[in-house]
């Protein structure tokens, strides 16, 4: 993918930063909007507080009367890391808090899809609940929860998805991003609602002397934090404020040994260093191996690994999770290669790329195309909709976006432009996912390729890497990597500070098949080398008889056999 380097605006003399605040960290977090040290401060203190979430207060009423009266409980969870997570939090917690018998069911994605569906709710009557709660899901279940409403089952929704024009009539509902909500952050990922749910249920029991009376020993909800850090970073939520400090004490937590024996298990399978731990390492290890068990399998697996107390049952599933990830990336890259085939024989055949790109293969995997959209995505930053056969004649499309276009809202456009086309959809900005008989796909294509048209300008297709700028030879240093290290957490769209210049190129020689191991200098000190690694670069132009190139990078301390060095992690890499 061919990018373009855009230097990402600062005014210095907004910031409100102590002289203790080191300048290059200064202009980084003020190319991010943050403007104060007071921003940096992770202390759980720091946190919204519940009261102002719209339907908090009648979804804790429900609870204190089910976990009084020790009703059954049944969580209805989803198929990915942030619905595992969810679910996981809340079997642990209510049964912490005193509630009676709690259970947790995920729809099959092959069998059910997604969601609380009348298909579910019937198979959820087999548990005899009182009440169902669903996570990460049900803002968009109208016909399911008013299944579950019609069976005699109270109904809480708990999600974050954004809802439709019409809500389910559930007994209550929690979602920050339903109208009239005025909690001030809309970013939560789902195991982040449920956590505040949650936390608020146990402020309400404590006050009404719950604990006293069952000589139950109050729950400490931070022990909770290692799920809810790793739901909201697998799950590409938007790192707010809010968000940071959620992040930052669970990563905190796991890196001191405090987390469920699943989390140790799955870091010990990935040979990850746990006091190492950074959001990298969750979005790119850990979210992908509880992910797998949903793409391929059964989320359940994901979910016991979470819950076990056992290490010895934690590091069994761990080591299924990790079989399941392989399998899933060696289906994926035979997916990858199917869609670059098709696409390349495409351009070659001179047509132009549409805007957006729309994917089928009959033979795709159906748990496996949301990778596939992302990967291809990645390639053309071009909207992207990969899709495998479903059921009864159907077609599950799942859809990878770029800045600037919110996918959501242009499948929103094509539902209400041709409102026979899609049967099913529902999602984020930058992800969703849909359902639509397979006999509409060729005139669906055409509908999203025109509503993407309507939405974005040509100039949007063009990747962009935002830079931090260029640092000055004294700041390639390890003091300089381990100040923007200690303050993370980085991730979505607070990103990790990526920075550019032009580089004298020293050495490069290729390693482990697609890598570029270089050795480079800062044009302004060409006696200052550095060490510097290109991943999955293209074999056919690297090495390159050049002498100078311009890089995009980020600052990384490098650790081998005990010894430390800074090394460029580039991002992007182009002769001079």
């Amino acid at each position: 993918m061919n990018a373009i380097i855009r230097r990402r605006p600062v005014d210095m003399s907004t910031g409100r930063f102590t002289s203790a605040t080191p300048k290059i960290l200064q202009r980084v977090l003020l190319g991010r909007g943050v403007t104060s040290d007071d921003e940096l401060d992770h202390q759980l203190t720091r946190l919204h507080s519940p009261a102002s979430m719209r339907g908090v207060e009648k979804a804790v009423g429900l609870l204190v009367e089910a976990v009084r009266a020790q009703h059954k409980i049944l969580i209805v969870g989803d198929f990915d890391a942030d619905g595992a997570t969810s679910s996981t939090l809340s079997m642990l917690a209510l049964g912490a808090l005193g509630a009676g018998p709690v259970d947790f069911l995920v729809p099959n994605r092959f069998e059910f899809g997604y969601g609380l569906t009348p298909e579910i709710v019937e198979v959820a009557r087999e548990y005899n609940p009182d009440l169902l709660i669903t996570v990460d899901n049900g803002i968009s279940s109208i016909e399911g929860v008013a299944a579950a409403r019609a069976a005699g089952l109270k109904v809480i929704v708990t999600d974050h998805h954004l809802p439709g024009s019409e809500l389910p009539e559930a007994d209550a509902i929690v979602n920050p991003n339903q109208p009239d909500c005025d909690f001030p952050s809309k970013n939560l990922a789902g195991v982040g609602v449920i956590f505040y749910l949650l936390s608020r249920l146990k402020s309400v029991l404590q006050q009404q002397g719950w604990f006293e009376e069952t000589g139950i020993a109050a729950p400490n909800m931070a022990e909770y934090l290692d799920l809810v850090a790793l739901g909201t970073v697998a799950d590409l939520v938007p790192l707010d404020q809010n968000n940071r400090v959620l992040v930052h004490q669970g990563i905190a937590r796991i890196r001191a040994g405090r987390c469920r024996p699943g989390i140790q298990a799955l870091m010990d399978v990935a040979g990850r260093d746990r006091s190492r731990l950074s959001t990298t390492d969750i979005g790119f290890i850990l979210g992908p191996r509880i992910n797998a068990a949903g793409r391929l399998d059964d989320i359940g697996t994901g979910i016991r690994c979470l819950l076990t107390q056992d290490p010895q049952e934690a590091r069994e599933l761990a080591a299924e999770l990790d079989g399941l990830n392989r399998d899933r990336k060696a289906i994926e890259a035979g997916m990858q290669r199917e869609a670059m085939a098709a696409l390349e024989k495409l351009q070659l055949d001179g047509a132009e790329l549409p805007w957006s790109l729309c994917l089928y293969d009959g033979e795709w995997h159906q748990g496996v195309v949301g990778i596939l959209a992302s990967r291809i995505k990645e390639k053309f930053h071009r909207p992207v909709i990969a899709f495998a056969d479903g059921d009864n004649g159907l077609v599950k499309g799942s859809a990878r976006s770029i800045p600037g276009l919110h996918i959501r809202d242009a499948l929103s456009d094509v539902a209400a432009t041709h409102p026979h086309l899609i049967s099913k959809f529902g999602g984020h900005a930058m992800a969703a996912g849909l359902s639509l008989p397979a006999e509409n796909l060729a005139a669906f294509t055409d509908a999203f390729e025109a509503a993407v048209r309507s939405r974005i300008s040509e100039t949007q297709l063009q990747a962009v890497i935002d830079s931090d700028g260029e640092l000055q030879p004294a700041e390639f240093s390890m003091e300089t990597a381990a100040i923007l290290r200690a303050c993370a957490p980085w991730g979505q769209a607070f990103p990790e500070p990526e920075f550019d210049g032009e580089f004298l190129l020293l050495q490069q020689r290729i390693v482990g098949e697609r890598h570029l191991k270089m050795t480079v200098a800062p044009a302004a000190a060409p006696q200052q080398a550095i060490d510097a690694i290109a991943f999955n670069i293209d074999t056919d132009q690297w090495p390159a008889a050049v002498d100078r190139v311009r890089l995009a990078f980020k600052l990384d301390i490098n650790e081998f056999r005990g010894r430390q060095s800074l090394q460029l992690m580039v991002s992007h890499l182009e002769p001079l």
